[in-house]
């Protein structure tokens, strides 16, 4: 059994694309994956399931989603080692921010480059981004909510599908997959 982190895109925000955590659970059970947790409410899943790609495991997780409750769910599924290089890698606590300003949108795919410089044109300090492959390592002072440079912009800007969470949460995330 190889051990996964799923990372649903949009659920349970203001009031939005409602999910349950115990349900998501359920669902992911049903597709026989195991050791399911989650984490928090904003659509963070680790299991384990035998040897599958990670595209494998995304189109399992959207078409159950859609068939248990009716939306889409935009979901990424990463592997234990990916989590491992953005915690190792994070340019921003190399310089000392503070890590409760700190986040990650993970990418659906590495972005075209003309695609990247549309962002390079753009420049919202102090909030500021590293793009690493397919993930970007964002630094917002005002937080999150306030933030200019939010998923939708990055998402609107690279033309590919992306997912945020902060610092905390991949730390968590990391933690909980090394417990399996």
């Amino acid at each position: 059994m190889k051990t996964y982190i799923a990372l649903l895109r949009g659920i349970n925000v203001s009031g939005q694309k409602k999910v349950p955590m115990a349900e998501l659970k359920a669902c992911l059970e049903d597709l026989s994956y195991r050791n399911v947790r989650t984490y928090i409410q904003s659509g963070n899943v680790v299991f384990q399931k035998a040897d599958a790609s990670p595209a494998q495991l995304e189109k399992q997780i959207e078409d159950q989603l859609l068939a248990r409750f009716g939306f889409q769910v935009p979901t990424l599924v990463k592997e234990p080692p990916e989590l491992e290089y953005v915690l190792n890698h994070n340019p921003f606590l190399r310089e000392g921010k503070d890590p409760d300003r700190l986040y990650l949108t993970f990418l659906a795919d590495t972005p075209a480059a003309e695609r990247v410089a549309l962002l390079d044109e753009v420049d919202y300090s102090p909030e500021a981004f590293v793009l690493d492959g397919k993930n970007i390592f964002f630094f917002s002072p005002s937080g999150y909510g306030r933030a200019k440079m939010n998923n939708n912009f990055f998402e609107q800007k690279l033309k590919v599908d992306a997912t945020t969470r902060n610092w905390r949460t991949v730390n968590r995330l990391w933690e909980m997959a090394g417990e399996e």
